[in-house]
């Protein structure tokens, strides 16, 4: 039976292009997991989009001599171009400056303040002298005054977790010019985080199947919750939609409300730009549809705590109660999926450091499935992970060159010059029915580690389905069974059915090189249904952007074995992957070169 299954995957920030630590963490395994669901007859629906607004798009802006919007409207192209590019098939990828976000952001606010979740209280807020500018917490920084950390933030200290207000810092200090911030008295409004301790912390009692560190960090902050401002004093983001505060020039909803509620409002624009405006609600308010939330890990506090503080808000289901607000009663997340950091040399992605390596240089280089096979089989899932160039050929070259390429080159090539076509197998040996059993076996084992983003797993069951059947070829030597036509045909029928297999399993890893096998077994269509960029407008309104977005239900690739169709014309193949020269795991590329 279809179910339906909500993919919300982290907003990538729109003050750069992003790099491949970002997509090892929010972008290929969110893919993985949605298109292995779409194959099992799954209504997925994938969305996410640039988050735009806060003062880092306003710092980054300044320094390239532009506008926030002008800033925001670039970049959103870039990264909607790359993750193009690596083949993430959103339904809707947007940006947080549409409309529809606003409207949506705005909504859940109201539901929120009308009850009683969002409190008005005079703060001290820090200022930069030098500017006038209001300094945002992330962009003030000191020693936590509670584990004594020189490096904590004005929200949160990173080493112990705790949540702190930019005046608690020692010793503060402006993260964009080192000056001594100015702390002054300014009124906002707060999300009343203390009055969700009871209602959080019996949700995420039921979570037993969340990843352990998700769930551990998150018990501890519940333990701690303080309220948290949900305005600022800025001039770019969502306004506040209340009588006195709507239309004053310096006031607005931060970015890191309005960001997480973009999985909402990205959903409802979609929803809006197809034939039913409210089909948003089969995967937001029906009990037995399932969200899944992906991101890298320093955005557990966020999904893990405050996103469903505002679900529950919104739902009049805190610790004070209250109504549902104008999208009736949404859906808490079934599961957050939160991978480690991908470094490089042993320190974290950073464009300011210059350890970066962006991702539309790696696939003009590479292209999209090294990247998308790296990440899988040697990512951070689990821990951190250092990404060298020595380990990424060394995967590359080894196994999807040696052993995944080969074995559908040397397949095709032999059915292609000695049948010209997919030859009719004769009586099955043990061995025949030893391999095709290891095959069919596969679609649950990797099934079932994919349904539970164990992607590492999965993508090793699926190489030893490949490994298996170079072993079979290799034993059963059918380049010698010349004169046992029927015997040499079986192997073959036997071979090119387990390529099948393999490439159905592997699609989801590997979705641009599993369309090319299909073609290769003399399939045609589309098999694996890739993402496309449309340039799209304020529903009617206002200037184009691009949007990702693709037509997925039409694929032919489904999760199931497929028998291969004997006497289909085969053609002589091209190389899969190509190897990479060995030199390069020493030198590094000449855009990132080994320093």
């Amino acid at each position: 039976m279809s179910s339906r299954v909500l993919t919300a995957v982290a907003w990538p920030y729109a003050n750069g292009p992003r790099h491949i630590g970002h997509v090892s963490g929010f972008g290929v395994p969110s893919d993985v997991f949605s298109r292995y669901q779409r194959m099992a007859g799954n209504r997925v629906l994938m969305v996410s989009g640039t988050d735009e607004h806060g003062t880092p798009i306003q710092v980054q802006a300044d320094a390239e001599g532009m506008t926030a919007r002008q800033l925001a409207d670039k970049y959103n192209r870039v990264i909607v171009e790359d993750l193009q590019g690596l083949g993430l098939a959103y339904d809707l990828f947007t940006r947080t400056t549409t409309s529809t976000h606003y409207e949506v952001v705005q909504d859940l606010f109201l539901a929120l303040y009308r009850n009683g979740y969002v409190v008005p209280r005079t703060t001290m807020g820090a200022i930069s002298p030098s500017t006038g500018r209001t300094l945002p917490d992330r962009y003030v920084e000191g020693t936590c005054p509670i584990c004594g950390y020189d490096g904590a933030r004005g929200d949160q200290c990173d080493n112990c977790g705790n949540q702190l207000d930019p005046a608690d810092l020692i010793n503060p200090r402006s993260k964009i010019n080192g000056e001594t911030p100015k702390f002054v008295e300014t009124e906002h409004f707060f999300l009343d985080l203390p009055a969700f301790a009871e209602s959080l912390g019996k949700w995420l009692a039921t979570r037993s199947d969340w990843r352990p560190n998700v769930l551990k960090f998150s018990a501890n902050l519940i333990e701690d919750l303080k309220p948290r401002a949900i305005t600022r004093d800025l001039d770019w983001g969502v306004p506040v939609p209340l009588d006195g505060w709507r239309d004053l020039p310096m006031k607005r909803l931060y970015v890191w409300f309005d960001a997480v509620i973009g999985y909402l409002s990205a959903s409802v624009e979609w929803a809006r730009r197809g034939p039913d405006p409210d089909a948003w609600q089969q995967w937001w308010c029906d009990p037995e549809a399932t969200g899944y939330y992906f991101m890298g890990k320093d955005n557990i506090v966020f999904h893990s705590v405050i996103w469903p503080a505002l679900l529950l808000g919104q739902n009049g289901a805190g610790d004070k109660g209250g109504a549902p607000g104008a999208f009736g009663t949404l859906n808490l997340p079934d599961e957050i999926v939160s991978s480690e950091f991908l470094t490089m040399s042993g320190s974290k992605f950073s464009t300011s450091r210059g350890t970066v390596i962006y991702v539309g240089d790696f696939l003009k280089e590479y292209g999209p499935d090294a990247l998308r096979y790296f990440i899988s089989v040697a990512g951070p899932e689990n821990q951190d992970t250092d990404f060298t160039w020595e380990e990424f050929v060394r995967r590359i070259n080894f196994e999807l060159a040696n052993e995944w390429g080969n074995l559908v080159n040397r397949s095709v090539s032999m059915a292609h010059k000695n049948v010209g076509a997919i030859p009719r197998p004769g009586t099955l040996t043990d061995a025949d029915h030893a391999l095709l059993a290891t095959s069919k076996a596969g679609f649950d084992t990797v099934g079932g580690l994919l349904a539970r983003s164990r992607f590492k797993q999965a993508l090793g069951e699926a190489m030893r389905v490949v490994s298996a059947a170079n072993k079979y070829i290799s034993d059963s030597e059918p380049w010698k069974l010349k004169d046992q036509p029927e015997r040499r045909d079986t192997v073959l029928h036997t071979a090119l059915q387990v390529v099948s297999d393999a490439n159905t399993l592997l699609t989801p890893f590997l979705p641009h090189s599993a369309q090319q096998v299909h073609q290769a077994l003399g399939g045609s269509g589309v098999w694996a249904a890739q993402p496309e960029i449309r340039e799209v407008s304020e529903l009617g309104e206002g200037p184009d952007y691009p949007v990702l977005t693709g037509d997925y239900a039409g694929e032919q690739a489904r999760w199931e074995s497929r028998p291969v169709e004997v006497g289909r014309p085969l053609e002589k193949p091209s190389p899969l992957f190509s190897k990479l020269d060995p030199k390069l795991g020493e030198t590094g590329p000449e855009w990132a070169p080994i320093r």
